[in-house]
């Protein structure tokens, strides 16, 4: 009875695949989503050079477009990284992620929840950075104290940035 039920304990893990699935599924809809982005800006430019008729927000609408793009790439990148590590902790080793020598591709290999984490969680910062930056391309400045908390959360997010990175490395 013990063995029976270890066993089916054990085989419960696949449950799993429904999160890895439905990861990459979520991951495809958001490179699809931002791609069509960047073909809809692409399409703007285009249209807009070709009837010589530049808007007067026409460098914030490509930016705008472009970042809001990479930012749903971005997004789709934590959603593979999740899907994989998910796969690796619960399941089995991508085998086909091993280079000729049979070690671990340096990006994909996760072998805890707290590397998977870490991984996941670099990359959402980089998407709040982006987010960051979008909102500031439209921002209005109105007068020195509008500057001031704006070179101050440049310089913070910088400190962030600098601090992420120092995030796992041996000293």
């Amino acid at each position: 009875m013990e063995k029976l039920f270890e066993n089916s304990l054990w085989a419960s893990r696949f449950i799993i695949i429904l999160a890895v699935i439905f990861g990459l599924i979520g991951a495809a809809i958001l490179f699809i989503v931002a791609s069509v982005d960047i073909y809809d800006t692409a399409k703007f430019v285009l249209n807009t050079y070709l009837s010589h008729s530049h808007p007067s927000t026409f460098h914030e609408d490509v930016v705008g477009g472009i970042i809001g793009a990479v930012d749903l790439y971005l997004i789709g990148v934590v959603m593979l990284l999740f899907s994989f590590g998910l796969y690796e902790l619960f399941i089995s080793d991508i085998d086909v992620a091993k280079d000729k020598d049979g070690e671990d591709n340096k990006i994909l290999a996760i072998h805890s929840l707290d590397q998977l984490k870490d991984k996941i969680s670099k990359v959402i910062v980089m998407v709040l950075v982006v987010g960051f930056f979008q909102k500031v391309g439209h921002t209005q400045y109105n007068g020195a104290l509008d500057m001031l908390y704006f070179s101050l959360s440049i310089t913070a997010v910088a400190v962030g940035l600098y601090f992420l990175g120092k995030v796992g490395h041996k000293h």
